[in-house]
């Protein structure tokens, strides 16, 4: 594996062109090679969208310090905010216990929803749910 040289920048700032594939063999992707990306803000908390990420998808997310998805539509990639300038600043990245989902962690500047929403689940709406009991108090 070869690093490339990022133009513009430092001499010593190199990026790999390839994901590190220590992650890439953990991820568990499904049938079109793409792993769910739950994005959240990282001071809050606040759940902001889900995307999908294939391994170059990833790979840029992790070295550029901005989301970048996989376009199950359009079928290309596509840097969250180019277009809006409601950019995803990252701030970490985990992969869950089975492998199969990521949390992106993010400063989200403007809306994340392409509606102009802060969440896409605002404008997805509330599906009025059964609230369910509250967990008895733990014991000592």
């Amino acid at each position: 594996m070869t690093d490339a040289s990022v133009p513009g920048s430092a001499p010593d700032v190199v990026l790999d062109p390839v994901l590190d594939p220590a992650i890439a063999e953990r991820l568990k992707r499904d049938e079109h090679g793409l792993v769910a990306a739950i994005v959240q803000q990282h001071d809050t908390g606040e759940v902001l969208m889900l995307g999908w990420m294939d391994d170059e998808a990833l790979r840029r997310t992790l070295t550029e310090g901005r989301v970048t998805f996989w376009s199950r539509s359009r079928e290309e990639y596509w840097r969250k905010g180019d277009t809006s300038g409601h950019v995803q600043l990252v701030r970490s990245v985990a992969l869950d216990c089975d492998g199969d989902a990521l949390l992106v962690r993010v400063h989200q500047v403007g809306a994340a929803c392409h509606t102009g929403t802060r969440t896409c689940f605002e404008a997805g709406g509330d599906l009025g749910a059964v609230v369910g009991p509250d967990a008895p108090a733990a014991r000592p």
